[in-house]
């Protein structure tokens, strides 16, 4: 370890532990010991101190013995005479660092200066209801005027997918400032084209990254995969809290696990600093604790570099000078330091190069485009918008080809709206008719990687909106066909070996079309209707969460979604198709040994293999006797309420208090990890409607008490279910939050209501 590192790791651990000292004890003074301390939105209290400490802090009074744990790890600053201070000295006070920096932010919580403030500046989305299904109701997470602070649980679990799955292959941790505005957008430009999720925080003399990007207009929040925490080095711990709770959500890791949740993040969580600008006895110290997850630090100014591997997989501390990076202009220096940092990490990239004027990526997948900033829409209220992918022989393909049959947008008037329709014409040696709806699908995700570009919902409910932004680098819309074809060959070119697109605005083609593409919807959801477990042999796995939750096994059936809501059966049978050795398997179902329940020998038998032999079996069909484990990226929970005799189910939006007297974070703790605990289990929305959803238990008439969002959201859907259970009016006897959070409450309103589950055998 280097001296000059060292000491002044040393030195600045000291001081933001005196800092902290002085703030908590004016704290107590001021609000006393029993004032509630809290990240809003969270169930892991505070997560680097819980995971690091096992201590869990509600109150000030609960920071005292924090403050004592990070005093223990303090060390003086060596003295001259002293070469070189021990590695395990600088890591203890790197960590001492963390603990302050965490306690810090929890205290300013209880002042209410946390999320911080900052005039103007405004997040691009959140996780509140209705934020990403109306760009007119997306106002952000509730935080306009200030910056992000803490990430919510919500956002976490809805990232999950996406970094299990390789979409995000990691994040970095930017601190301090860039050398000009230019540099700085660059920087977030190159992570994000590269879909890396970017954390941001920091200042040099005043000035942060943060300041820079608000001034050039760059959106920033949880929508564009750029969250800014704070403008001071102490906002930083929130990345590391990120990766604490990424241990204790998904990796099913326990409060105190210190070395254990280290080493997930060091083997399985790919993240990295980017120190910008002058490096301070502060940074040092943060950088040190970094160091102890795994993550190597990398400067663009001139500082000691340690290179050896050990506490990191690749380097520890590297100086890049960024006047020294080879480069025509600070803008090709910029990329060459992202370059840099990713080779050092060793992150794994998942990019396709699509020809369109504006960036892409999967950072750009939750851009809302607002009706002020729109330069025309398709869809929604003033306008009709489809999409149709269909399978054709393949001497009926051109492939590469895209046509435009009508006028451009650029006839229409600025704001205004207009019909389309997007037809996607497809046709592989090893496509199938099945896989149709299955490619479809991706649409959604293709288009919504072009910046600028707003696409909602599918099939013939599609809504498009385009920024102006995009119209003035010369997007048009012969371009949705460019992404449309660069992206099927690049994720599917296993089944699709031609692609190409017709783009419809031309009334009389529209009318044409949507009539056809209804017709083959209808003929779909009779054939997926017919697509029952009984009717298949086999099912398949998923395995995508192993990559966070070592020992989590999907079955997915025909009737049983995956978890995460993203996997179907037929998704799995297209994703064997394209990667046979990948995470999607087929599973025989062989010998049935109960088919109520849902045992088979098959499912047995490869659930104890591919678990590592820790789930032994599981019943497909029921939450009381070994439930389908979970890793953490499940939409909802079911949980069994013992005295309503029925389960209740809360969507990972929901943040209210549920009858358990838990939310859904804390609950999650409890369902995830991979564990195996009757009563309780995560899984995907659409999945209540399933006729086998907990068919074993009772199925749908169990559910007594439910999310309002979800009643809300899946409406339609719902009283379906109803009907088919023979019970029309079962949904308004199902509680909500608005009705009930007790379970008082709960049995008082299904009694009165008289709920069938009050009336089947007892659960327990």
């Amino acid at each position: 370890m280097s001296r000059y590192i060292a000491t002044r790791a040393l030195r600045g651990a000291n001081r933001i532990v005196n800092e902290f000292e002085g703030m908590l004890g004016q704290a107590l003074t001021e609000k006393g010991p029993d004032t509630p301390v809290a990240f809003p939105n969270t169930a892991y209290h505070l997560p680097l101190i819980l995971g690091m400490t096992g201590q869990t802090v509600e109150k000030l009074g609960d920071l005292t013995q924090v403050l004592a744990t990070a005093k223990r790890l303090l060390h003086p600053v060596p003295p001259d005479r002293r070469w070189t201070p021990y590695l395990g000295e600088t890591l203890d006070a790197g960590m001492a660092t963390l603990l302050a920096e965490e306690a810090i932010e929890a205290v300013r919580f209880a002042y209410n200066l946390q999320p911080e403030p900052l005039s103007g500046f405004k997040l691009a989305g959140g996780t509140a209801s209705g934020a990403f299904t109306s760009p007119e109701a997306g106002t952000g997470n509730g935080h306009n005027g200030h910056l992000n602070g803490p990430i919510d649980d919500i956002q976490l679990r809805t990232w999950g997918i996406q970094l299990v799955d390789g979409r995000m292959p990691g994040f970095a941790a930017i601190v301090g400032c860039a050398k000009s505005n230019e540099v700085a957008v660059k920087i977030v430009r190159e992570l994000q084209r590269r879909n890396i999720l970017t954390f941001l925080s920091g200042n040099v003399n005043g000035r942060s990254i943060i300041h820079q990007l608000q001034e050039e207009g760059v959106e920033l929040g949880y929508d564009t995969y750029t969250v800014p925490f704070g403008t001071d080095t102490i906002s930083a711990i929130y990345a590391l809290g990120f990766a604490a709770r990424s241990a204790l959500t998904f990796g099913g890791m326990k409060g105190g696990q210190a070395r254990d949740i280290l080493l997930y993040n060091k083997n399985r969580v790919f993240a990295f600093v980017l120190a910008l600008g002058e490096v301070d006895d502060l940074k040092y110290a943060t950088a040190a604790g970094a160091i102890n997850f795994g993550f190597p630090v990398i400067a663009d100014t001139v500082i000691p570099e340690i290179l050896p591997t050990g506490v990191t997989s690749y380097e520890h501390v590297v100086s890049l000078p960024f006047n020294e990076i080879g480069g025509q202009d600070d803008l090709e220096r910029a990329e060459k330091l992202v370059q840099k940092c990713i080779e050092v990490r060793g992150l794994k990239l998942k990019m396709t190069e699509v020809p369109v004027p504006v960036p892409y990526g999967s950072a750009f997948e939750g851009e809302v485009v607002r009706k002020n900033d729109m330069r025309v829409e398709f869809g929604g209220k003033k306008s009709r918008c489809f999409e149709y992918l269909r399978m054709l022989d393949f001497d009926a393909i051109q492939d590469g080809q895209v046509t435009v049959v009508g006028p451009d947008f650029s006839a229409v008037p600025v704001g205004g709206a207009i019909d389309m329709g997007l037809l996607v014409e497809v046709a592989g040696r090893k496509m199938q008719k099945d896989f149709e709806p299955v490619l479809e699908r991706q649409v959604h995700h293709f288009i919504n990687g072009a910046s600028g570009i707003q696409h909602i919902g599918q099939r013939d409910i599609t809504w498009l909106r385009i920024a102006k932004t995009a119209a003035d680098k010369g997007f048009a819309l012969r371009h949705f066909g460019d992404i449309l074809h660069a992206r099927f060959h690049a994720d599917f070119g296993a089944i699709v070996d031609k692609v190409q697109v017709t783009v419809f605005t031309d009334p009389a083609a529209v009318d044409q079309w949507l009539a056809t593409a209804r017709a083959a919807y209808d003929e779909r959801n009779v054939r997926l209707g017919n697509l029952v477990d009984e009717s298949v042999d086999e099912f398949y796995s998923c395995t995508l969460c192993q990559s966070f939750a070592p020992n989590h096994v999907c079955i997915v059936s025909p009737e049983r979604l995956g978890l995460c809501g993203a996997y179907n059966w037929l998704d799995c049978k297209a994703s064997h198709q394209i990667n046979p050795t990948g995470p999607n398997q087929p599973i025989k179902k062989s010998l049935t040994l109960d088919p109520a329940k849902g045992y088979w020998a098959g499912t047995n038998e490869f659930l104890n293999s591919a678990s590592h032999e820790q789930v032994k079996e599981v019943a497909i069909y029921s939450i009381m006797e070994n439930p389908m484990t979970a890793c953490g990226c499940f939409e909802c929970i079911a949980m069994v309420i013992p005295e309503a005799n029925g389960v209740m189910i809360v969507s990972r939006e929901d943040t209210h208090v549920t009858p358990t007297g838990m939310t859904f974070s804390t609950l999650a703790g409890m369902a995830g990890g991979g564990q195996q605990t009757p009563g309780i289990m995560g899984h995907g929305k659409f999945y209540i409607l399933s006729p086998k959803f907990i068919s074993a238990d009772g199925g749908f008439k169990r559910v007594v008490w439910m999310s309002s969002i979800l009643k809300e959201q899946m409406a339609e859907q719902l009283q379906k279910a109803a009907e088919r259970e023979g019970d029309p009016d079962l949904i308004a006897k199902i509680c909500d939050e608005r009705i009930a959070t007790d379970v008082e409450g709960l049995v008082n309103y299904i009694t009165e209501k008289n709920h069938p589950a009050l009336n089947l055998p007892p659960l327990l």
